[in-house]
């Protein structure tokens, strides 16, 4: 597995990335909903992702990635493993290079998948705390 570094972080946290955060919730309270706006209030431009959402807050909420006006730069994921890894295949497929496994969204496989694809991920590191540590 190739090795988590601070370089690699704020390379996926410029603020010209554009973020897609999938398993936004209308709730919230969950981690979902807070990260989703977290990016959006630092500056980020975020899309958030649910099927089973129209709207969070009074933003659009989108299906799937490949349903965004744009293509993201990084793929934040807070869902379940076996989600994470059905959507490593959509980046892999949209040609997405960075892909964030947020804690309990990561399995072996999905990380594997990213790293035998050429997509750079990082996981077992929240989002918001790396964010708000970088400033």
């Amino acid at each position: 597995m190739q090795p988590i570094t601070q370089e690699l972080i704020n390379e996926f946290l410029d603020k010209k990335n554009v973020f897609a955060v999938v398993g936004v919730s209308k709730e919230p309270e969950k981690y979902g909903n807070k990260i989703y706006f977290d990016l959006k209030n630092a500056g980020y431009t975020v899309y958030p992702v649910n099927p089973n959402a129209d709207m969070i807050s009074n933003d659009k909420c989108y299906s799937k990635v490949n349903d965004l006006p744009e293509l993201p730069d990084v793929v934040d994921m807070v869902v379940l493993p076996k989600i994470t890894e059905k959507i490593v295949r959509e980046c892999k497929d949209l040609n997405i290079k960075m892909v964030w496994m947020q804690p309990g969204s990561e399995s072996k496989q999905a990380i594997a998948y990213c790293q035998d694809h050429g997509i750079k991920v990082l996981y077992d590191i929240c989002v918001m705390i790396e964010r708000r540590k970088n400033g």
